[in-house]
């Protein structure tokens, strides 16, 4: 049985662009990740959906990866988009292929409601890459939906698996099942909506894309040291950019506004089909990041 991923918040990476051709910001990516070592986060996750992905060419999730790893020392989780298995283990061998032993996890979608053909998918994943899984139920991403039963059944016959990432609302019901039943960390996701919850259910920190990942790290130690008063006390005050952050629909171009904001990357574009910012939110995301504490770092230039 593989080691469970260590505890507390993984941080999501996303991944910058510059001008109208929205080419790869490697020197953005490079300031954001070193921002992200230095504020203690546990670890880095990499080619997720707030990292675009799935809009990346294989070249360039090759230069996120290696962008990335150069940058800093943290243990990375990196993640494929596929579902099926044969272009899963594609995508995975590049991600081996790059980071060789700082790859702490592949993260690797529910590509099915029924346990058997979902643990055989990931079985025969690590059989081709021998890379430690994170196993991410996300069906607003995979369009699949699986019972939380269910996948504690897929999950326990996984060997290889060392997490679950917890994203099928309600996440803190599900949490509570997946750490029960199961030897793996579990995380929760979703910009940090249900994390004071997730904690309180059995959650070993957080694996998400919030704008301010402080706040996220300021919860999670405060649980540890003093449980539910100290993590909420600690965590009310990035709540309202949180929940203004989870907003459908356009809640990736709000977060990488509010990084540009905050002067980690220089342009907040997201690549087609997802959806910019309305310029009649900007003002209020203003007041948001100027009433969460630390928000804003220094100017953008």
């Amino acid at each position: 049985m593989a080691q469970p991923l260590a505890r507390g918040v993984w941080g999501v990476v996303s991944t910058p662009f510059l001008g109208s051709a929205l080419d790869i910001d490697e020197t953005g990516l490079t300031r954001l990740v070193r921002h992200y070592q230095d504020i203690g986060v546990t670890g880095l996750t990499v080619l997720g959906v707030f990292g675009e992905a799935s809009r990346l060419a294989s070249e360039e999730r090759r230069t996120v990866l290696e962008t990335v790893a150069d940058s800093v020392d943290l243990p990375l989780v990196a993640g494929v988009t596929s579902l099926a298995t044969a272009p899963v283990i594609e995508e995975a061998r590049l991600v081996t292929d790059t980071l060789g032993d700082r790859l702490a996890g592949l993260m690797v979608q529910v590509n099915s409601p029924d346990p058997l053909t979902l643990a055989r998918h990931l079985n025969a994943v690590h059989e081709a890459t021998g890379a430690p899984l994170v196993i991410q139920d996300y069906p607003e991403a995979s369009r699949v939906a699986i019972g939380t039963a269910d996948l504690v059944t897929a999950a326990g016959a996984v060997p290889s698996a060392v997490a679950i990432k917890a994203e099928a609302p309600p996440t803190p019901s599900a949490v509570a099942v997946l750490a029960a039943e199961l030897d793996l960390s579990v995380f929760g996701g979703l910009g940090g909506l249900g994390l004071l919850d997730e904690l309180a259910c059995g959650a070993a920190g957080a694996m998400t894309g919030f704008s301010c990942p402080e706040g996220l790290i300021a919860c999670t130690r405060a649980w540890d040291e003093g449980g539910y008063p100290a993590a909420r006390d600690a965590y009310l005050p990035y709540l309202p950019l949180v929940n203004f952050e989870a907003q459908a629909g356009i809640g990736l171009a709000v977060r990488k506004e509010a990084i540009r904001r905050r002067g980690l990357i220089l342009e907040s574009g997201v690549r087609p089909p997802a959806r910019p910012l309305p310029e009649t939110l900007v003002p209020q995301l203003a007041r948001h990041l100027a009433a969460t504490p630390g928000a804003i770092l220094r100017e953008v230039h």
